[in-house]
């Protein structure tokens, strides 16, 4: 199991990284915050500060069509918000 699915690259959180140190990473829905803040620390070689997740809930949909109402919902996602050292820098572009 991968604990670390994928970063977030958005606006958001390329100011938060560039003013806070703060990355964001989409990870398992069953890890925990010992097992993200290793997974980090090996992955890109920097010292974890601190670890903050979050629960995101799926998001319902409603599409009125010809053949009816249709329901739909996205999948929930875990996220999780690693502060870390003073002059330590995660590069996500380095390995495109």
């Amino acid at each position: 199991m991968s604990i670390l699915i994928k970063p977030i690259i958005t606006e958001k959180a390329t100011a938060d990284a560039e003013l806070n140190n703060r990355y964001g990473f989409v990870v398992s829905p069953k890890a925990n915050k010992v097992e993200i803040k290793k997974a980090v620390e090996a992955a890109y070689g920097v010292s974890v500060l601190k670890v903050r997740t979050l629960n995101v809930r799926p998001d319902r949909k409603t599409r009125y069509t010809k053949t009816g109402v249709q329901t739909g919902k996205t999948n929930a996602v875990k996220k999780a918000i690693v502060q870390v050292a003073e002059g330590d820098t995660i590069d996500f572009y380095s390995n495109m």
